[in-house]
C-alpha cells in the first residue's frame, strides 16, 4: 500500500512541476479538435468544486492563525488582493478598449481570490509561507461576497451583474466544497493523509479539463482575438506581481513578507474565473481566466526561482529557525 501512495505521490509531484506543459498541451489540443472537448463544458463547475475540496482537506485552523499572530501583515495581503488586481484589470480594459466580452473576463480574473499555486510559489521562493497561506484562506473565505460586489462595481458598465446570483454560485462551488474537505480531514485525518499526496495530481487534471472546455468552446473567438487576451494577461499577472511587492516594501515588510504578498497578490484562483464566467456571461468570457491559468503557472516559478537567489532579512531567518 505504502508503495503505490509513494509512486502515487512521485506521479503527482511530476504533474505539479510541469503542470504549464500540461496545460497548453490540453489547449493546443482542444483548439484542434474542438468538437472533443466541447462536453466537458458542462463539467466545469463540478471540476472547480474537487479542486476546491481538495483544498479543504489541506487547510487546518493553524492556516488563520496569523490573522490573530499579525493581523496588520494579513490585512494588508487582503487589501492588496482585492484593489490591485481588480483596479489593474478595469484600468487595462478602459487603456486598451477591449470589446465588451473580453473586458468582463480580465476584470473576473481580476476580482477572484488568491490561488492556491501562490503558496507553493512561495515556498519556492523561500517568502512567508504562514503569511501566504492565510491570506489565500482569508480571501478564498471572503470570496463570496466581495468578489461578486467587485464584479458589479467594475464590470456593471458593459453587462448587466446579479451580485446574488454570483454569491451563490460561489458559495456552491468553492465554500461548500472547502467546508465538506475541512469536515472530512477533521473525522478521517489518517485516511485523508494517506489521500493527500494524490492531491496535486486530482487538482493538475480537473484544471487541464477545465481549461481544455472553455478552449474547445471559444475556439473561433480565440482565433481571432487569442493574441491581444494573451497580451492582457500577461501584463495583468505582471503588473499584479510587482505591485504586490511595491505595497509590501511601502508597508515596511520584510524580504520574506515582500515575496509572499508579491506572489499572492499576482496569482489568482483563474479556475473560478472561468467557472462564473461560463455560468453568468459567455464563453469569450472564460477566455482571459484559461489563459491566466496557463500564464501564472510560468510567470510563478520564473519570479519564484528569482526569489529563491534574494536573501531574506536577519529577522526573516530567525523566524524560521
Amino acid at each position: 500500500m505504502s508503495a503505490i501512495i509513494n509512486r502515487i505521490a512521485a506521479i503527482s509531484a511530476f504533474l505539479g512541476k510541469t503542470f504549464a506543459v500540461w496545460v497548453i498541451v490540453a489547449a493546443c489540443l482542444a483548439y484542434v479538435f474542438p468538437e472533443s472537448f466541447k462536453f466537458l463544458a458542462g463539467y466545469i463547475s463540478i471540476l472547480l468544486g474537487i479542486v476546491m475540496f481538495g483544498m479543504g482537506l489541506t487547510l487546518k485552523a493553524s492556516d488563520f492563525s496569523e490573522v490573530f499572530k499579525r493581523p496588520k501583515d494579513v490585512l494588508i495581503g487582503i487589501l492588496g488582493q482585492f484593489v490591485i488586481m481588480p483596479v489593474l484589470a478595469w484600468l487595462l480594459c478602459m487603456l486598451l478598449g477591449l470589446e465588451q466580452e473580453i473586458a468582463v473576463g480580465v476584470i473576473l480574473v481580476g476580482c477572484c481570490p488568491g490561488g492556491t499555486a501562490s503558496n507553493v510559489m512561495t515556498f519556492l521562493g523561500k517568502g512567508d509561507v504562514p503569511l501566504s497561506v492565510t491570506i489565500s484562506a482569508c480571501t478564498t473565505v471572503l470570496a463570496p461576497i466581495v468578489t461578486p460586489a467587485l464584479i458589479y462595481l467594475f464590470a456593471r458598465q458593459w453587462v448587466e451583474v446579479d451580485p446574488m446570483s454570483m454569491f451563490l454560485s460561489i458559495v456552491n462551488i468553492v465554500i461548500l466544497p472547502i467546508v465538506a474537505g475541512v469536515i472530512i480531514n477533521a473525522l478521517f485525518k489518517k485516511t485523508v493523509r494517506n489521500v493527500v499526496p494524490a492531491l496535486p495530481l486530482i487538482s493538475v487534471v480537473a484544471i487541464v479539463l477545465i481549461v481544455s472546455a472553455v478552449v474547445s468552446v471559444s475556439q473561433q473567438q480565440i482565433a481571432r482575438t487569442g493574441l491581444i487576451i494573451f497580451a492582457v494577461v500577461v501584463l495583468h499577472n505582471c503588473l499584479g506581481l510587482a505591485l504586490g511587492y511595491v505595497l509590501a516594501k511601502l508597508c515596511g515588510m520584510s524580504m520574506a513578507k515582500k515575496k509572499a504578498l508579491a506572489i499572492e497578490v499576482g496569482m489568482q484562483n483563474s479556475g473560478l474565473g472561468v467557472a462564473l464566467a461560463m455560468a453568468h456571461f459567455s464563453p469569450l468570457s472564460a477566455v482571459p481566466s484559461a489563459i491566466f491559468s496557463v500564464w501564472h503557472n510560468i510567470s510563478g516559478p520564473i519570479l519564484a526561482t528569482i526569489f529563491a537567489n534574494i536573501k531574506n532579512d536577519p529577522q526573516d531567518e530567525k523566524a524560521q529557525d
